[in-house]
């Protein structure tokens, strides 16, 4: 089991991100990002925060914890630069917050992000079949999320990623330790929203592929 996209209290979680890791341990799984809410007001300080933490995670910990953030509800042309400057600081995981139907969020925020520099597109609601196609092209995960509320449009999601061949990932949104799901859980929302049991390993599987080559790629660092 994998979740990249969690949050802490360094955003609008209720934990600090060791409890997280530990809760997220307890429950079976193998690794995690830390993702909490960044914008221009908080970006320098979630990134050295988070960065500070995961380099004194221990290597032998039985979960690993990867530095990320999640680019929230910003003006559309910030997107491009605040990836880029959480790149630059060494951020594993740049997770967007998509144009979910359970908030506002402004029009055109997909397709800004897709533009920037994300791995994940978030809860990404009503996706359309232009950005569907570009999350693609540019390798992005669309996230089928187990939020209440984001996950109203996971079908429309699945759907759209099967008709244009984009990658799709498996997420929490985590806040609080009841919103850190069991094997049981996550496949009862998958399935729900369209998935079969197969459908979901496979992208674990892809999920772990990436985990990997991240973590590789921290260590030579």
């Amino acid at each position: 089991m994998y979740d990249l996209h969690t949050h802490s209290l360094l955003s609008d979680g209720v934990l600090v991100p060791s409890e997280v890791a530990v809760r997220y341990q307890a429950a079976g799984y193998k690794a995690i990002a830390i993702t909490d809410h960044s914008d221009y007001s908080n970006i320098k300080t979630n990134v050295a925060a988070i960065m500070e933490f995961c380099r004194h995670w221990p290597k032998s910990s039985k979960i690993k914890v990867l530095p990320g953030i999640e680019l929230t509800h910003l003006p559309l042309e910030q997107f491009k630069p605040l990836a880029r400057y959480a790149r630059r600081q060494g951020i594993k995981i740049i997770v967007a917050h998509g144009e979910t139907t359970a908030e506002p969020v402004m029009q055109g925020t997909n397709r800004a992000a897709l533009l920037a520099d994300i791995d994940i597109l978030a809860h990404p609601g009503r996706i359309s079949d232009a950005d569907a196609k570009l999350a693609a092209q540019r390798g992005i995960f669309l996230e089928v999320t187990c939020r209440k509320g984001h996950c109203a449009s996971d079908a429309h999601v699945i759907r759209q990623a099967r008709k244009f061949g984009a990658r799709l990932i498996i997420n929490s949104d985590s806040h609080e330790p009841q919103n850190i799901l069991s094997p049981a859980q996550v496949l009862k929302v998958a399935t729900k929203a369209g998935l079969t049991r197969s459908q979901v390993n496979q992208i674990y599987r892809a999920t772990a592929t990436l985990v990997r080559t991240l973590l590789s790629n921290q260590e030579d660092r």
